[in-house]
């Protein structure tokens, strides 16, 4: 029996990078954004509310975040009634709300981000230039 397992765990110069990318994007379509990068295990690396940003939305960025890298997936696919009762039963740290992405290279888990204060559209569309400025597989 094998006694450990790999893993890896974007840097904080990444972390940063990604952040970096996704405020010239938010700002490229004028929506000011909530944006959270985490590692694997939900931890944040990196944050920033952008100026005219809901204030809430960090909540739900975060939790787009963290449910990302969680289920290793996309946010915003689970039932509405299954992301209700995840979030109630995880005090608010699990959403179904679209906008959390994996952060993945060559296939293996590496973070997450999360982005609101958009529409889901929106907010993945500042999450996937993100990856790219990182290098990150494209999803």
């Amino acid at each position: 029996m094998q006694k450990y397992r790999s893993s890896i765990v974007l840097t904080a110069d990444a972390a940063l990078q990604a952040l970096a990318a996704a405020v010239d994007k938010a700002k490229a379509i004028s929506v000011p954004q909530c944006i959270f990068v985490v590692d694997p295990s939900g931890e944040t690396i990196a944050s920033l509310r952008m100026d005219g940003a809901k204030y809430l939305s960090m909540h739900t960025a975060r939790a787009k975040a963290r449910t990302a890298a969680s289920i290793n997936g996309a946010t915003g696919a689970m039932p509405v009634e299954f992301g209700v009762a995840a979030g109630i039963a995880s005090q608010g740290g699990v959403t179904h709300l679209p906008g959390g992405l994996p952060i993945r290279f060559e296939g293996v888990l590496a973070g997450a981000i999360g982005v609101g204060s958009g529409t889901g559209d929106q907010d993945f569309e500042v999450a996937r230039a993100a990856l790219a400025a990182i290098l990150a597989d494209a999803i």
